[in-house]
């Protein structure tokens, strides 16, 4: 659905459990709400899930303002605020978690748990020039362009070779991102330093990364796990950076544990 949210025309999902908690998702960078879908299965019947793209994701607009991951938190508030919902529970993947962390300190009465996966506080300058190419690929080449690349540090050769269909879904959800999405949402997060907020994170959090991940290594969750109180870290074995997808099973399993834990 589509709701006008920050300047924007933003889309949603809500569907489950309508008397049930509100756990809210965010994706990845060059993905849309799509990437959630084994995620909506596992939740819907005990939970209320909302999901939403980004803005110049999916559907949803993206703008013409300058991008910072402030304007990315408000979008995300904003939605909240939509829709009245007071209270989530938020999972947030790569970009999402970025958006989480940066979402639970500025406005820490909004959650009741956080879900950081495959994400970080901190983006090291040895790989902004890397960011810096990617962008100018985008712009350059269009989203086209990247496919490839992504896909390899998102999945592992046997999860490409054996759920090609999978892939193709992922493959689309890059190719339809929109150039200024990308860009902006890179820029937004290439200098990423928000360690020494995490102290200030007061709620139930659940880290998870997959083992393999290239570009939000274990350490960095490490490090999220050693700034965040309450916080516990959990590594899945063979997944690259979508672990969501690649170990879809072992993710939701963890996920429906720690939320039904802290309700």
């Amino acid at each position: 659905m589509l709701i006008n949210v920050n300047d924007i025309v933003m889309n949603y999902e809500l569907v489950g459990a309508e008397s049930g908690p509100v756990v809210m998702f965010s994706h990845s960078l060059a993905a849309n709400l799509y990437m959630w879908d084994h995620q909506v299965i596992a939740l819907q019947d005990s939970f209320q899930v909302l999901r939403y793209d980004i803005r110049g994701h999916g559907q949803t607009a993206a703008g013409n303002v300058p991008y910072n991951l402030e304007l990315l938190t408000t979008d995300a508030i904003g939605l909240l605020d939509a829709l009245k919902i007071e209270v989530v529970h938020f999972v947030g993947l790569s970009l999402g978690g970025m958006i989480g962390q940066s979402a639970a300190m500025q406005f820490p009465g909004r959650f009741r748990t956080l879900c950081l996966c495959d994400t970080t506080s901190y983006m090291p300058p040895e790989i902004l020039q890397s960011w810096k190419d990617r962008i100018e690929t985008a712009k350059t080449d269009g989203m086209d362009a990247l496919v490839e690349t992504t896909i390899m540090r998102w999945f592992s050769d046997k999860f490409q070779k054996n759920e090609q269909l999978i892939i193709d879904q992922v493959r689309t959800m890059i190719e339809t991102t929109t150039v200024d999405g990308y860009c902006g949402c890179a820029q937004s997060i290439m200098n990423l330093d928000i360690t020494s907020g995490l102290s200030t994170i007061s709620v139930p959090t659940l880290l998870m990364v997959g083992e393999n991940d290239p570009g939000t290594p274990v350490s960095a969750h490490q490090l999220m796990h050693e700034n965040i109180k309450h916080s516990q870290l959990n590594i899945l074995p063979n997944a690259l950076h979508l672990s969501n997808i690649e170990e879809s099973q072992k993710f939701n399993e963890i996920l429906v544990s720690f939320l039904h834990r802290n309700l």
